[in-house]
């Protein structure tokens, strides 16, 4: 009898921890969800994801999904810009950009801790979109990174993509730091 009693209440305090967790797994699984919704529509891939040639033409490459600028490939100088209205070049692989304020590379957004944003807090995530500052303290993010627009999202929705890009695999790729305009020019 004292056994069916200590199985019963080993039971029931499972049946309890599993309904206690269940709304938090949903509750999660929604905000990745959301993530990576947000994430697709603000056009995250466009850049942070490196393109590979199909037989379409350009096409982002979604086995290094969020990435970065991949590490191994070294650009030549960037091309002086053009006469007129234009004020930027981009690669083909669309991770690297060139204009007035020099050249720039896609950050790593995947989990990787030493070289994407694992190792960085939620907190950290938010005040980097919030304030165009690396870390929200660092070094100014560079265009093309439309910083100023992710500025007006929600906290919620700062939340959901954190989650996302935390949620996907994580690939070990060192971007390069930005160069300088004048660097750049005489690379």
């Amino acid at each position: 009898m004292k056994r069916i009693a200590t199985a019963a209440l080993a039971a029931a305090a499972l049946a309890l921890l599993a309904a206690a967790t269940a709304p938090q797994a949903a509750g999660k699984d929604a905000a990745i969800a959301r993530g990576k919704y947000l994430v697709t529509i603000a056009g995250c891939n466009d850049c942070h994801t490196p393109f590979k040639m199909g037989p379409n033409g350009a096409e982002p490459d979604m086995t290094r999904m969020l990435s970065g600028h991949p590490e191994q490939l070294v650009l030549p100088p960037a091309p002086a810009l053009p006469e007129g209205p234009w004020g930027a070049v981009f690669s083909l692989t669309m991770t690297a950009a060139s204009g007035p304020w020099g050249t720039t590379f896609a950050a790593n957004l995947t989990p990787d801790r030493e070289t994407g944003i694992g190792a960085w807090t939620e907190k950290e995530f938010k005040e980097t979109l919030r304030t165009g500052r690396h870390l929200g303290r660092g070094r100014q993010i560079l265009p093309p990174m439309p910083w100023p627009n992710a500025a007006h999202l929600t906290d919620a929705d700062l939340s959901a993509m954190f989650a996302f890009l935390q949620s996907i695999p994580a690939i070990k790729n060192r971007v390069p730091a930005p160069i300088p305009p004048a660097q750049s020019a005489a690379r």
